[in-house]
């Protein structure tokens, strides 16, 4: 079992940055992919960003805006989050897939953590 605890969201002006971070257990973190999603209200939960040993994955809304990190050390990953917009309000989740392959349906997830993005 794998627990995943988001913090870091809040209310960010438009152009502003805001760092989520995602905690980790389990002692085999390194090897684990990880990434983010984000859900709107009204929305379906949308892919962010991901990233496993060897390749990191954007998607295009973010491209240039948003950077993931990770620290295995801390068993911690990272969403920098720069020149945000009004669009990026959502949930988002910490995702984690056990065999470092990105694919579809993550292995586990945190319980979300807000962000709004409003003047």
């Amino acid at each position: 079992q794998v627990q995943l605890v988001e913090s870091g969201g809040g209310l960010a002006q438009p152009g502003g940055s805001l760092r989520l971070s995602c905690a980790a257990s389990g002692r085999t973190f390194s090897s684990y992919a990880m990434g983010w999603f984000r859900q709107a209200p009204g929305k379906e939960r949308e892919f962010v960003v991901a990233r496993s040993i060897s390749t990191t994955y954007y998607a295009d809304f973010v491209k240039g805006r948003f950077t993931i990190s990770r620290d295995n050390a801390k068993n911690t990953v990272y969403l920098q989050m720069n020149s945000l917009k009004p669009e990026d309000t959502a949930v988002y989740y910490c995702a984690a897939w056990l065999s470092g392959v990105v694919h579809t349906n993550a292995d586990y997830w945190g319980q979300g953590t807000q962000v709004t993005v409003s003047s």
